[in-house]
């Protein structure tokens, strides 16, 4: 049986973010992915950039499966360590202590507007105590900017995520810088990307 899953988002976006990610990620070391949905996003990163070890986190058990299912599909199953059960609101979260030690940053992909807020803030505390100065940690997804929509799309995309749950949505992204640079990050770099998205790198100080 296939445990893969597959987004359509995930194959439009992979290559842009892995555009970005080829400016910021180190020669080696580990990159932690919070909410590595399908896993397809995370082999597509470990195949473009194999001197990093990718570890993928995932608290949904049915996306976990699919990710190891990707894992083993691609063929880096000796590569890849398997998905971390991993929830942003369930502190300290459970890293071994050979991950800390190998961490270079930090990936969250599509997760904080189908989230409350209350994760992007366990999110953003959490990363904070893990990443050393000038670690990173990048936000990819739809942002308000000066609390306002920077699309018609996105105005249509915040309207239906809040009939499906009131405590998601697309976030302010002044709001989320504001709670960054309160938990120890610089002010973050902002790249426009396509389909009306942003990609956010913070930087610990």
């Amino acid at each position: 049986m296939d445990d893969r899953l597959f987004f359509s988002a995930t194959q439009r976006n992979k290559a842009a973010i892995g555009d970005v990610l080829s400016t910021y990620l180190p020669d080696s070391g580990t990159v932690l992915e919070i909410a590595s949905g399908s896993g397809e996003h995370a082999v597509s990163f470990q195949t473009r950039f194999p001197n990093i070890n990718w570890q993928t986190s995932e608290c949904n058990p049915t996306y976990r499966k699919s990710i190891s299912a990707w894992i083993n599909y691609q063929g880096l199953s000796a590569k890849m360590e398997q998905p971390l059960d991993l929830d942003v609101e369930k502190k300290p979260w459970p890293l071994t202590s050979k991950l800390r030690t190998t961490l270079n940053g930090i990936v969250c992909i599509n997760m904080i507007h189908i989230s409350p807020w209350s994760c992007t803030k366990s999110l953003i505390y959490e990363t904070s105590t893990i990443l050393k100065s000038d670690q990173f940690l990048i936000l990819y997804g739809p942002f308000k900017r000066n609390n306002k929509h920077i699309s018609h799309s996105n105005f249509q995309f915040d309207i239906a995520l809040r009939s499906q749950n009131p405590t998601w949505g697309v976030r302010n992204l002044d709001e989320v810088c504001k709670l960054a640079t309160e938990n120890g990050f610089k002010n973050p770099e902002v790249i426009e990307m396509p389909a009306n998205n942003l990609s956010i790198i913070f930087h610990r100080k």
